[in-house]
Formats: structure tokens, sequence, C-alpha cells
């Protein structure tokens, strides 16, 4: 009798109460959690785009507009003064200060080094994720302990030996040393995805008679391609962005200097140089970058969906 009543108490029903006090607290929670997060996004994303809304609304505005309200936070289209930007972009030999130009040589320095250390850096770490030999592990952590040195203890022996070849000064130097910056890293980030790829698919392509080549850039390159898509991206922003380097080897051409020594020169002379030029400044240094992680973030995307549909 014991265990039939337990039985019917068990497959009894719940009390319409109970149930109506569960369905009430979850559906209070979720509303209070939607609520919250939202809320936390719109404080993330003012605080995120907030700086950059400020330098670009002082860029497009007269300098007596700025010191007449500092505070300001709109201001009238037909107020709005590009005068900046036009100062930046202009040489100097037209009273500018030829940011056109150090632009130029930050893009061939950035693509030059996203070019090279991906020639290095693909096969590299293709080689130490799936080649056996000794001292495997110790070579990958390796590649780690080289990244984690301070830039500032390669800068004086870098400087001497490039200046006993005859390179100090040129772009070619800071390419090199750009390289050599970003490969360790590189090799060490791509080594860690391509150890992700089955290589059951590999086996395959190897059984349809491809080389060791031929299965690295037909199968295990294109499965790797969001990864190489996040070192390229890792890559030029180190190289736009560096400024050790390019002041160490450029400082004495300024036809050959980047937008970081740019920017260094017009801090230095903040009392000289407008805060309109200054942040006109920023937002041309700071576009490109903006504009290809957008762009790179769709062909992850992309790459990443390819990948899925190959695996």
């Amino acid at each position: 009798m014991t265990t039939a009543t337990q039985t019917t108490r068990a497959a009894a029903p719940a009390r319409p109460g109970r149930r109506r006090r569960r369905f009430g607290r979850d559906s209070t929670e979720n509303a209070v959690f939607g609520i919250l997060r939202w809320l936390v996004i719109a404080v993330l994303v003012i605080a995120t785009a907030f700086p950059f809304y400020y330098m670009g609304f002082l860029s497009v505005q007269g300098i007596g507009d700025v010191l007449k309200s500092p505070g300001a936070l709109w201001l009238p289209f037909s107020r709005l003064n590009l005068g900046a930007y036009l100062t930046v972009l202009q040489p100097v030999e037209a009273k500018g200060e030829g940011f056109l130009g150090f632009m130029a040589n930050s893009a061939v320095l950035a693509v030059g080094t996203v070019v090279l250390t991906l020639l290095i850096t693909i096969p590299g770490a293709y080689a130490v994720s799936r080649l056996r030999f000794f001292g495997r592990r110790q070579i990958s952590a390796l590649f780690l302990a080289v990244y984690l040195f301070p830039s500032i203890l390669l800068a004086v022996p870098l400087f001497v030996f490039f200046t006993r070849i005859g390179l100090n000064g040129s772009l070619v130097a800071v390419l090199i040393v750009y390289v050599s910056q970003t490969v360790a890293v590189s090799i060490y980030m791509l080594r860690n995805y391509f150890d992700t790829i089955p290589i059951s698919l590999e086996e395959a392509a190897a059984l349809d008679g491809c080389s060791r080549l031929g299965t690295l850039f037909r199968v295990s390159l294109p499965l790797a391609m969001p990864s190489v898509l996040a070192n390229a991206l890792f890559v030029f922003m180190f190289a736009w962005n560096e400024f050790l380097f390019a002041l160490l080897f450029l400082i004495d051409d300024r036809s050959r200097w980047t937008v970081s020594l740019g920017l260094d020169e017009l801090t230095g002379n903040s009392i000289e140089i407008p805060t309109t030029v200054l942040m006109a400044a920023a937002v041309i240094t700071t576009i490109p970058i903006i504009v290809l992680f957008f762009v790179s973030e769709r062909l992850l995307t992309e790459g990443l969906t390819a990948g899925a549909e190959k695996g």
C-alpha cells in the first residue's frame, strides 16, 4: 500500500499554483536578463565608439569652434570644416604635414611584412605541425619564447648591424626587422591551427597522388585560411603601428617616415599644431585599420564556412 501510494503521488500532476509561480519566475528572469544584456551591449558600444566619434568630430571643426565650445558633441553641417585634413595630407612644400607620403611608406612596410611573413610562416608552421623530428616540441616553445623578449633588447644590436652593412635609414632594413619580429609568433599561432586539421584528410589526398606540397596548398591551407587571415591582420596592425624601430632607422630622413613617426611629431609640437590637425591625422591613421578589420572579418567568416563544408 505504501509503494502504491507513493507511486500515485509521484504520478500526480503538479499544482497549478506552483506551476504558475515557476513560469512567472522564469519569465521575469528572462525579461531582466534580456534588458541587462542590451544595457551591457549599449554601454560597451558607447565606451568603444565614443572616443572615435569625438576624435572625428574634433577633426571636422575649426579651431575657433573647438576653443569656443570644447565639450560640444554636435555641429551644424554648414559649419563643418575639412581644412585640417587638407593640412595633414598636403606635402610640406605646400605647408602641410605630408601624411600622404607617410601612409604610403607605412602601407609598403605593412603589406611587405604580411607577404614575407606568410611566405615563411605557412610552410614553417605546417612543418612543425606535421613533420616528426628531434626537438619538435622544444622548437615550438622556442618560437613563443623568442617573441616574449622585449623589442628594446634587440634595438641596439640591430641598429649597429644594419649600420655596418649600410642599410640604416632604408625601408628594407625596417622590413627585415618587422618580419623577424612577427615570424615566430605567427608560426606558433598557425601551427596550433594546423594541429586541428584531421590528418585523415591529408592521407586521403596522398592516396590520390598528392605530394606533400600539393597536400599543403590544396587541402590544409584552404582549411587553415581563417587562421592565415587572422595572422595577416595581426602582422599588418603590428607593422602599421610600430614605432620603436621606425624611429631608430628612419628618423634622419623625413621622406621615409611612417605614420607613427608623423603622429609623434604632431604630438611633440602640440603647442604649435592645432588640435583639429592632430585629430585629423589620428583619424587618417586609424581608417585603414578599421577598413581592413571589417573586410577581413567578412573573409574570415567565409573561410570558416568553407572550411566547415570541406571538413
